[in-house]
């Protein structure tokens, strides 16, 4: 057997370099339904070279230096072997592996090189005879036969395993992550070039006594597999009563596919028609990934009913009995019984009245509904059903000098909410989050809170401004209302 021989490779670095533009790697990463995922990590494996996507998963690599590294051309990533010569150029968080081995498998030298320059694989070995030199950079692997008795370089025995090395021109392993989603490896050909990636989201097995596991799997209603036949704009009786619907399909329904629903809850002097039409559902209609991927759906709300006193009064939402929500039950019914719907999310958002009936429904259907997102809301003059006590996500906004629907009266629905989504107990019982102190606006631009001690699948956001009785105030020139309400209800 023969001894064990240690050895430094004598390392003959570049001595010219030269720039050139190298290549423009672009791309737009996204989810499985086509929603943009920003803050993605986007990393070339062997150049090292990263970035992360922006709010619209768009992201972008450039390599503008090129090295000229001895008689051949050369960037980071890439080796050569001639007459067994091994010349790199190589970033240092991704090095050249060099292992050399003698015919009975004996390890003779380990060595990790990096940065630029050549080493000859025969000095590493001083005893005439045949050997074999494995080099890695990353999962690529190649190994290279040669001899030591002063004969050329043999480099016609190569033994590939996994992915060849690359060599000059070639390309790279594109690496993503992002919290939520499994990591995603692609080997590109040329970085020259401009990919669209989707991501899958990460599974959470955890099942529980109530609720859902964030990024659940969907879970497909009834009418999954069935052709469409619900018109765009049709009545439907529920609770006794007949509302006017308006419905807002996908761009390009597949009846195979779970979709999110979203319920948009008109306020007092709207129509379903108008929050369909005109308001594109409070803004959300017109989110990324919305028109692919969400089910819209508009209830007109006016009854005329008998107050406390006798009289006759035409609201937007029953306020003195049940049928309203009876309605909603019915009629969510009949929505999974025709609609391929994903019925783990399904949220309820609105305006004044609209945002009053969303939170009341947030009171007694948790088990039906995600969460909802209210803008302006309160717990008076509208049907307030007792609470099961179970937590349900909920985000809400109010301006700080709104006289209609108070910051006071928002704060006291929001509390609804916390005394049921506190962090479980040890028994997993959920606890009582109404202690915590949420930070509000004083003085520069909005504040949105989000709460600490609530259970992260049952998050509470809570976000005061600057103006009065407004679903749609701008800062910056932007709606930010509902640019965080998409994201509150994109998050699941």
């Amino acid at each position: 057997m023969k001894r064990a021989i240690f050895f430094i490779f004598p390392i003959v670095l570049a001595a010219t370099f030269s720039a050139a533009s190298a290549f423009t790697l672009s791309g737009t990463i996204t989810d499985e339904a086509g929603t943009p995922v920003p803050g993605a990590l986007v990393k070339l494996l062997i150049t090292g070279d990263s970035t992360s996507t922006d709010q619209d998963g768009k992201f972008s690599i450039q390599s503008d230096n090129q090295q000229s590294l001895l008689s051949g051309n050369f960037k980071p990533g890439h080796i050569d072997i001639v007459d067994g010569v091994l010349r790199f150029a190589q970033s240092s968080n991704a090095p050249v592996q060099v292992s050399i081995f003698d015919m009975v498998g004996n390890r003779i030298l380990y060595q990790e090189l990096h940065g630029s320059g050549q080493v000859d694989l025969r000095q590493g070995a001083t005893d005439p005879g045949s050997y074999f030199a494995k080099v890695r950079v990353g999962s690529a692997v190649e190994t290279v036969r040669f001899v030591t008795n002063g004969t050329r370089f043999s480099s016609a025995i190569r033994q590939n395993r996994g992915k060849a090395l690359l060599k000059p021109g070639e390309g790279d392993t594109l690496s993503v992550s992002a919290t939520g989603f499994d990591p995603l490896k692609v080997a590109l050909a040329n970085l020259d070039t401009a990919v669209t990636l989707k991501l899958t989201k990460t599974a959470d097995e955890r099942t529980y006594a109530f609720g859902y596991a964030l990024k659940n799997a969907p879970t497909p209603s009834k009418g999954c597999g069935k052709d469409n036949t619900l018109k765009d704009n049709f009545m439907f009786t529920g609770g006794g009563i007949e509302h006017e619907i308006y419905l807002t399909m996908p761009e390009n329904y597949d009846k195979n596919k779970p979709y999110r629903l979203v319920f948009g809850m008109h306020y007092m002097g709207g129509s379903a028609k108008n929050v369909a039409t005109r308001e594109a559902y409070y803004g959300f209609r017109n989110q990324p990934g919305a028109k692919e991927n969400t089910i819209f759906v508009a209830p007109h709300g006016y009854t005329t009913e008998t107050d406390r006193t006798g009289k006759e009064a035409s609201n937007p939402w029953r306020c003195y009995d049940d049928k309203d929500h009876i309605f909603f039950d019915e009629f969510l019914t009949h929505l999974n019984d025709n609609l391929c719907i994903d019925t783990s999310r399904v949220f309820s958002i609105g305006f004044s009245f609209g945002a009053m009936f969303s939170n009341a429904l947030a009171q007694d259907f948790q088990h039906r509904l995600r969460g909802v997102v209210v803008f302006s809301t309160m717990d008076m003059v509208i049907y307030i059903p007792k609470n099961k006590g179970l937590p349900i996500a909920w985000m809400g906004t109010v301006g700080m000098s709104d006289e209609l629907c108070t910051p006071e009266l928002g704060r006291s629905s929001r509390d609804r909410i916390l005394k049921n989504n506190g962090i479980p107990d040890a028994e997993g019982n959920f606890t009582d989050a109404r202690g915590e102190k949420a930070e509000e606006y004083a003085g520069d631009k909005h504040v949105c809170y989000d709460y600490k001690t609530v259970d992260p699948r049952f998050p509470v956001k809570w976000c005061t401004f600057d103006g009065g009785h407004s679903y749609n105030p701008r800062e910056d020139g932007k709606v930010w209302t509902t640019e965080t309400g998409w994201e509150f209800i994109t998050q699941f």
